[in-house]
């Protein structure tokens, strides 16, 4: 995570920046919880804690142990899927989507939101993605999934009753619906889902009946929120929930990108979690206005401590927000063999393979810098910004030969390579603002890897285009990540240090 502002600093929207989509929110008295997706990386959906809606915390992930998360088989852009998290009767419940291979919707619950949480309870009558959990006033437990279907569920069990049934699934013709949240608010149920697809038409629509099964009556004026077809900042925002404020004002949080420059707007992050303030008129919710800089809040801030930059892998355990592909053993990924060092132990001979061993974060500023020391003494290994195994770049040490390395599709080439003293090395990469001039072909930054000197200067090996690394050019839900690995026998990393550029 990146340092938290302090009190007397602006408050900014993304609230959570970086790879943090599909958020889903809940609040317990004064607390609150919000839980992502997550994908192909392990540990999966992570969880964040706040006491005022704007400074977020991650407390820990909730999927943090093989047996309640298998993604061996799980392809880039498979994995977690939209988790909402309730808490109902005491209990904390969270409810994913694992897509691959052996997947399926999965049921956890906790008592403490930071863990442990429950082995999964699976709900094979649980049709689609996307699913929703919501308690009426007898206790009935409603599910209701992408597309827009529902059917009653035990929440402790997985059995459902009767055939999921469709209800409103948004406007006529209306591309993937989806996101559904179901709430009671006032004298009527809510059902508030995303549509248009996850890409520039994205938005959020509702309805409102007299039940939890509908029928449901839709919003006038849908959708409440979308950008489409603005030149708004914030792009392709939906997949909301609804949350009130500390004073009882009301707010949703939903997704986001920031493209930046150019044609069609690439954008590096992936999608992003926002806040927006909600107003009622006539018993239906209307979204104010979504800024970059947010208002004054009308409640004391909460800002929380500052979490350091730099990590020296002392503690017997990772920090939750690395992650790390598909899994995380100790065999693989330690730093208890080598004490104050990470160490990576390869399985995949590159970034190219599925398996490959890569521990890393999510890049949460638009610029940045990270910087590792590497000790590869004894395998091949380094730092590397990926977004998939197809898109992708690296600067890797073995011996005493630094080279970078880049992805983009189907090609694979060193771009650079350079002798380096033997012994461990600083391997470093800034992520910039592009050039000038701009024109409609501009990429978002430019990616600069190199070796850090013994005196703290940069020697650059590459500087290569940014837009290769983009959700508009690779495809896929994801966004980059920043981190290490090891292609070849075993790596040690000494610390990891990653500072934003862009304030």
């Amino acid at each position: 995570m990146p340092p938290l502002p302090q009190p007397d600093e602006r408050l900014t929207n993304p609230v959570i920046p970086g790879l943090h989509p599909d958020p889903s929110i809940c609040r317990v008295g004064d607390d609150y919880y919000l839980a992502c997706s997550s994908f192909e990386y392990f540990p999966g959906v992570p969880l964040f804690h706040s006491r005022d809606l704007v400074h977020w915390r991650q407390i820990g992930n909730i999927l943090d142990r093989p047996e309640q998360l298998r993604l061996s088989e799980s392809w880039s852009s498979a994995g977690i899927y939209a988790p909402t998290l309730r808490h109902h009767d005491g209990r904390f419940w969270l409810i994913v989507t694992n897509v691959g291979k052996g997947g399926g919707n999965l049921i956890v619950t906790a008592t403490d939101p930071a863990g442990p949480w429950s082995d999964p309870v699976w709900a094979p009558g649980v049709p689609g993605i996307d699913p929703d959990l919501a308690w009426d006033e007898d206790g009935t437990c409603w599910c209701t999934v992408a597309g827009v279907s529902q059917v009653r569920l035990d929440p402790s069990t997985g059995q459902t009753y009767g055939t999921p049934h469709k209800v409103w699934s948004g406007g006529p013709g209306a591309k993937a619906p989806e996101a559904p949240h179901l709430y009671r608010i006032g004298d009527y149920w809510y059902l508030l889902i995303a549509e248009g697809g996850t890409e520039r038409g994205h938005g959020v629509s509702i309805a409102r009946g007299r039940t939890p099964a509908g029928p449901f009556e839709p919003f006038p004026a849908n959708p409440i929120l979308t950008h489409r077809g603005t030149d708004h900042p914030v792009q392709n925002t939906g997949h909301a929930d609804l949350v009130q404020g500390p004073d009882g004002s009301w707010w949703m949080v939903f997704l986001g990108v920031r493209p930046r420059i150019g044609t069609p707007g690439w954008h590096v992050l992936g999608r992003e979690t926002f806040l927006a303030p909600v107003t009622w008129v006539d018993d239906w919710p209307v979204v104010g206005e979504v800024t970059l800089d947010l208002p004054e809040l009308p409640w004391p801030l909460s800002p929380g401590p500052v979490e350091e930059h730099r990590d020296d892998f002392e503690l017997a355990e990772l920090r939750p927000s690395w992650i790390s592909l598909r899994d995380r053993s100790a065999e693989h990924c330690t730093t208890r063999e080598r004490r104050g060092w990470l160490t990576l132990r390869a399985r995949g001979g590159s970034l190219d393979e599925p398996d490959v061993v890569f521990t890393g974060r999510r890049q949460q500023h638009l610029s940045c810098r990270a910087r590792t020391l590497v000790d590869a003494a004894e395998g091949r290994g380094g730092l590397a910004v990926r977004l998939d195994e197809q898109h992708h770049y690296e600067i890797e040490v073995s011996g005493t030969e630094v080279q970078v390395v880049a992805r983009v599709g189907s090609l694979r080439t060193v771009v650079a390579a350079q002798s380096v003293p033997a012994g461990p090395v600083v391997l470093a990469l800034t992520i910039t603002d592009p050039p000038p001039p701009h024109g409609p072909r501009t990429g978002p930054d430019v990616i600069s890897l190199g070796v850090e000197q013994p005196d703290g200067t940069f020697t650059g090996l590459a500087t290569l285009e940014g837009r290769y690394l983009s959700t508009e050019v690779a495809g896929g839900f994801t966004g980059r990540v920043i981190g290490m690995y090891a292609a070849r026998g075993t790596v040690h990393f000494d610390w990891f240090d990653y500072e934003p550029l862009d304030g």
